[in-house]
């Protein structure tokens, strides 16, 4: 196993993706990658500020004779979505990522690689060390918790900003500019149930068990149909229901809100003499998600294994409610852009389910680029949800980002990828909550592009970077600051 990922071109970027991945630097845990970016900022020369939302701006001149094009802010986030694998250990607020090239990738052995947004935040970092590159003034705008409620992007203030242009690094695809993005909202649901007693003799506890989904990005591969592990638990549950004395002891299902549920469990009690029928159902039922999800997910698990016993259980009422709310509720790919071909429009993601201390709390996503399919959309979920007895609160909406056909920096980068590659970048919009759309909201005259190298899987322990997007991504970055336009 290749671990020397400093040996791959351009070093000056990957000797700061390096650097990045041995700072743990989960959302909500950046204190060690901030203090490594000032100290940066304190080696160049550079000046620098730390806002009140825990974002960084670190500023450069302009090279001699580049002093009359637009300023450029480079943007990325700081934090990183921390996803393991089940056998894994390992402690995102404490262990380095450990990277290694895989053929013509580098990835991680069984964790987040960090790629997004670290290799942007990497390349910016480059950029403002780099001596040998033509440019107008530079800003780098590092902003914090991205990836859990773009919370340094909300409390970026308007008016810290210089710059006139705004490339953001996030995109995951090489060739392609982005010049738009769908809005979010979160929907938490609330059930709160009675920690009910039961006779234990003659009850098997059993932990159901969902394994091996492919997970991802919420917002870039919810149009790839992969299984959602709190929908499979609970349509097994349904049926159970139905064919079963059973009481449902606790669910942990999912994780982050913004990516796709790879593992679920919940804790049941049936009759042991029940037991064996009941195992040889849920493989019945783990043949039948098998088949419908042939060619897309390739390693389903739906087990039942022996479980410790508990103190309690939820009540037989509240657990039946929430299970046909789960079943109920809107998941996945909703709408289709017609204006766009290929683009989601609309999309949902129950990203998370968990049982605690007389509560059940649920998470969903909900993505659109039309504000009112949103809206809607939201309305619909809530009144799955209200119509079982739960209690729902919508929050972090925010809108998308529109794009501007006739941007400059649009134009510019277009004539100047066609020069250096011989191919005109394919213009497109993401099903995904860039940060773009929120700064553009305080910074309304902004000129934005996002652009970034090919990244796969992100958001789950698959997720790796093209080696050779890389220096095809820092190539295009070098040259569109030597063409800025000017002012």
């Amino acid at each position: 196993m290749n671990k020397n990922i400093k040996s791959l071109a351009p070093e000056i970027v990957w000797k700061h993706f390096a650097e990045i991945c041995a700072i743990p630097h989960p959302s909500g845990h950046e204190e060690e990658i901030r203090k490594y970016i000032i100290n940066f900022a304190k080696q160049h020369g550079l000046e620098y500020i730390v806002d009140e939302a825990d974002n960084i701006i670190v500023r450069k001149p302009a090279t001699p004779g580049m002093e009359d094009r637009m300023g450029i802010v480079l943007q990325a986030h700081l934090d990183m979505v921390p996803q393991k694998n089940g056998d894994k250990v390992f402690d995102f607020e404490k262990d380095p990522i450990e990277t290694y090239i895989d053929g013509e990738w580098v990835t991680a052995n069984g964790t987040t690689l960090g790629a997004d947004n670290g290799i942007g935040a990497a390349a910016a970092l480059a950029v403002l060390e780099a001596k040998d590159i033509k440019h107008g003034p530079i800003e780098v705008l590092l902003t914090a918790t991205e990836e859990t409620g773009m919370v340094g992007a909300f409390g970026l203030r308007g008016g810290e900003l210089r710059g006139d242009i705004m490339l953001n690094t996030d995109s995951e695809t090489e060739g392609e500019l982005y010049v738009g993005c769908a809005g979010g909202l979160d929907a938490n649901v609330t059930f709160e149930y009675k920690e009910d007693k039961t006779d234990f003799a003659g009850r098997t506890a059993l932990a159901i068990e969902v394994k091996g989904l492919r997970g991802g990005h919420s917002g870039m591969e919810i149009i790839l149909q992969r299984a959602n592990a709190n929908k499979l638990l609970f349509r097994f549950l349904l049926s159970a229901w139905e064919r079963y004395d059973m009481q449902l002891a606790s669910v942990d299902g999912g994780g982050l809100r913004n990516a796709i549920p790879r593992e679920g469990k919940v804790v049941v009690y049936v009759p042991t003499s029940d037991a064996a029928r009941f195992r040889s159902d849920l493989a019945a039922f783990e043949k039948t998600v098998i088949t419908e999800f042939d060619g897309i997910e390739d390693s389903i698990s739906i087990k039942a294994v022996d479980a410790q016993r508990g103190a309690s259980v939820i009540d037989r009422d509240t657990a039946k409610r929430l299970t046909k709310a789960v079943c109920g509720c809107p998941n996945g790919v909703i709408t289709m852009s017609i204006a766009m071909h290929g683009l989601v429009q609309t999309s949902s993601n129950l990203a998370r389910v968990v049982s605690e201390n007389g509560e059940i709390k649920l998470q969903a996503l909900l993505r659109s680029s039309v504000n009112s399919e949103k809206e809607y959309l939201a309305e619909c979920i809530s009144s799955v949800f209200e119509l079982a007895g739960a209690k729902v609160v919508l929050a972090g909406g925010y809108d998308g980002w529109k794009p501007n056909m006739n941007s400059p920096i649009l134009k510019a980068m277009q004539e100047v990828y066609k020069v250096k590659f011989g191919k005109t970048p394919e213009i497109m919009a993401i099903h995904a909550g860039l940060e773009c759309g929120i700064i553009g909201g305080k910074y309304p005259k902004l000129d934005m592009i996002s652009f970034g190298p090919t990244i796969r899987y992100p958001h789950s322990p698959d997720e790796k970077v093209e080696i050779a997007s890389v220096a095809k991504f820092w190539d295009f970055m070098k040259a569109t600051l030597e063409n800025a336009p000017k002012k």
